[in-house]
């Protein structure tokens, strides 16, 4: 059914935050179509006398009105961009169609319906401001034109009609409200389980697997721009010794204050992820080594300096860092994350709290 979504809407893709304006757009391509059709057979069918007599203005104008539905939908098919002002001359189109037949069609005494029948349409279309300022004005039209069709309204069925399109605009205004209120709840739901998949529950940085793809996107633009990228690789020292001796409450402290001290650290391009227990990984996107050996240095001194408090206790916390670099253009993520690894158990071996650089190990 690929074939038949693309014939009728075309090549057009919507992002997930635009859920409803894809509905909106789906279904005015469908109403434009439906439009097109039924009122091109209606042509026909007066023309082959199957309606009895017609007014031949009515029936230009309808003939008129499938054409320009057609041209709207070829011109919005595949262009998103469009839907609004395409939106608002379907509309304007639609409503001088019925007008028409409002006015010249007098054999027809529950015309009228047409135009009531079509304010959700422009409610779901135009949306709810729109909508209740266009069904007013329908309003207004239908009153001071009733008196001058050949066959007009009795007050009766004026007060009628007039009520019901109040009643509409009551009705699909709340209808409408509750709809698009579904659909930026869902939305705003998606983002949240997105949130959760993505992020380390405990210190809200990226989890593993996300951290990880990002940095494999990451590296293949910096291959292709020919730029250097930097690895930190950061192992808290002695983290088994603060769960042991003061309880896994305290170690989940210290892990999300060293958390919250890297993000203040890193910029906006940089990722961060929880990669083991104790153990953060940062990629540096445009970082040369040594950009990258001070920034490691200055994040060794931030968590030594942290000084974190369980209420009862105040924790000192050092961290082993390791940093890589790359060195050639096919160097993948998994790569360069063990030189990292590589430098951060060469720092663990020369006293810990310190920093060491792939480059001094190959040394």
């Amino acid at each position: 059914m690929n074939w038949l979504s693309q014939f009728f809407f075309g090549k057009v893709d919507f992002p997930e935050k635009e859920e409803f304006r894809e509905f909106q757009y789906k279904f005015l391509i469908l109403l434009q179509i439906f439009g097109a059709v039924t009122s091109g057979l209606y042509v026909f069918l007066g023309h082959t006398g199957a309606l009895g007599a017609f007014n031949t203005i009515n029936m230009s104008v309808i003939l008129a009105h499938s054409i320009l539905l057609t041209l709207f939908w070829l011109t919005l098919r595949g262009r998103k961009q469009f839907y609004l002002p395409i939106a608002w001359l379907t509309t304007l189109a639609t409503a001088v169609d019925l007008f028409s037949s409002f006015i010249l069609v007098a054999a027809d005494e529950v015309r009228i319906l047409w135009i009531v029948v079509t304010i959700p349409t422009v409610f779901l279309v135009l949306g709810l401001l729109p909508g209740t300022i266009i069904t007013v004005l329908e309003i207004f039209a239908i009153v001071i034109i009733n008196p001058h069709v050949v066959m007009p309204l009795s007050p009766n069925a004026l007060v009628t009609v007039v009520i019901s399109m109040i009643y509409a605009i009551v009705f699909y205004h709340a209808y409408n409200g509750k709809l698009i209120y579904f659909f930026t709840s869902m939305r705003s739901s998606n983002d949240q389980l997105r949130e959760m998949a993505t992020r380390d529950l405990l210190t809200n940085v990226l989890n593993a697997r996300t951290y990880y793809e990002i940095c494999d996107n990451q590296i293949s633009v910096a291959q292709r721009q020919r730029q250097p990228f930097s690895v930190l690789f950061i192992d808290l020292d002695h983290f088994k010794l603060v769960n042991d001796t003061y309880g896994h409450a305290a170690g989940d402290i210290v892990l999300k204050s060293v958390a919250e001290c890297l993000t203040r650290s890193l910029r906006a391009s940089d990722a961060l992820g929880r990669v083991g227990g104790e153990e953060f990984s940062v990629f540096l996107p445009n970082t040369n080594a040594d950009g990258a050996v001070a920034l490691a240095e200055a994040i060794r001194r931030n968590i030594e300096m942290l000084m974190p408090s369980t209420g009862e206790q105040i924790l000192k916390i050092t961290a082993s860092i390791g940093v890589a670099r790359n060195s050639h253009s096919e160097q993948t993520m998994l790569d360069i994350q063990k030189q990292a690894d590589q430098a951060m158990y060469r720092a663990k071996a020369a006293g810990r709290n310190r920093v060491s650089s792939i480059d001094e190990v190959v040394a």
